[in-house]
């Protein structure tokens, strides 16, 4: 009983150590310097509600929206002198560490040909591009300028995604992964109250590229590469549908893509009709099973042992984080869920999943 409770004991005070090392470190950091190119994406609040509790600085903000700048400015106290009516402008008077794209996906190719030739780094919302074409070329210029160009993605922050990856590939605990499933999305855009700035382009066949197949497809493809090792699949087939057209004429509201690996299956589940928001993922392998049911939450089965999920390095608590830790300290994205490599595959799975969905074929991929 002794022993028992001294582990415990132990075990308590090293976690509090790992936390309290991690926390000095995170918070010992200079602040990041971050630009701002655009603001008609609502989770352009993330970076907002960072700025305000005082974990990165954003020295310039372009918007030519003179309603959107009202609306920010009012809402997060912001002075004046941070808004710029264009990316150019923005980028003649400042000399940020990274630059932030809160925009609509056809635009992030715009932010990247403004910031790639001064060797700005550039952080995009999900997914990376509308198009392959689009894609090609941010990578281009990626190359070219040796700049990073880096996707950010929810769940990517997830405690319990990054727990699954590495029992997966660190501790071999479940065997070669035969199935992945993931189920992503939401109400609705509308019915959860998204802003009418965001909606305008959302859900826009151009603008957005579709509608759930884009929105919340993302997502699956993104993990489904990171956990198959950036491998891309033989084969993506996709089925769409137009459960409230009323609502959304122009796009789809729901999609099922399944990806094809030569030993694997996966099999994508985005919808803008769930009865609750969800996004987790479940993964088969030959010897076992993880579900991590949300961000903090994960569910182990070996026929009947259920264990919770550990703790997620640091620079995977949130973007800021990460991008510290590559911008500052040299950490490589190799193919890891922001990388620019992983999302010109996912780039590459949506355009197939749309071609499959119109044409109801499999479409046939190459690496």
């Amino acid at each position: 009983m002794r022993s028992a409770i001294f582990r415990i004991l132990v075990s308590g005070l090293l976690t509090l150590g790992w936390l309290a090392s991690a926390t000095i470190k995170a918070n010992a950091q200079p602040l990041l310097k971050v630009g701002v190119a655009g603001l008609n994406h609502d989770h352009v609040n993330n970076i907002m509600h960072q700025f305000r509790d005082g974990e990165v600085m954003i020295v310039g903000i372009a918007e030519a929206d003179k309603q959107l700048v009202k609306k920010y400015r009012d809402i997060f106290h912001l002075p004046d002198s941070l808004f710029y009516s264009d990316l150019e402008l923005m980028l003649d008077h400042i000399k940020p560490d990274v630059v932030l794209a809160y925009n609509a996906i056809a635009d992030h190719l715009g932010v990247v040909e403004a910031c790639a030739p001064r060797h700005l780094p550039v952080m995009v919302e999900k997914p990376l591009a509308t198009t392959e074409a689009d894609a090609r070329r941010i990578a281009d210029l990626a190359r070219q300028y040796h700049v990073q160009v880096l996707t950010n993605y929810e769940t990517t922050w997830y405690k319990s995604n990054q727990q699954v990856y590495r029992m997966i590939h660190e501790g071999n605990s479940i065997g070669d992964i035969v199935k992945m499933v993931v189920h992503d999305g939401h109400q609705g855009p509308v019915e959860i109250g998204c802003s009418p700035d965001f909606l305008k382009w959302l859900t826009d066949p151009v603008k957005n590229g579709g509608g759930a197949v884009m929105d919340f497809g993302c997502y699956g493809a993104n993990l489904m590469v990171w956990l198959m090792d950036g491998k891309t699949p033989v084969s993506v087939s996709c089925v769409t549908h137009q459960i409230k057209p009323d609502i959304y004429p122009k796009v789809d509201d729901d999609a099922t893509i399944m990806l094809e690996y030569p030993k694997a299956t996966g099999l994508i589940e985005a919808s803008w009709n769930w009865p609750y928001g969800i996004k987790d993922l479940e993964v088969f392998g030959k010897k076992g099973y993880l579900h991590a049911l949300n961000a903090n939450e994960l569910v182990r089965r070996d026929t009947t042992v259920y264990r919770p999920v550990g703790l997620e390095p640091y620079v995977y608590r949130d973007n800021i984080q990460y991008l510290h830790a590559v911008l500052k300290e040299g950490l490589d994205p190799g193919h890891d869920l922001s990388s620019l490599d992983n999302n010109l595959v996912v780039v590459k799975i949506l355009s197939a999943a749309r071609e499959s969905a119109k044409t109801g074929k499999k479409i046939m991929l190459k690496e």
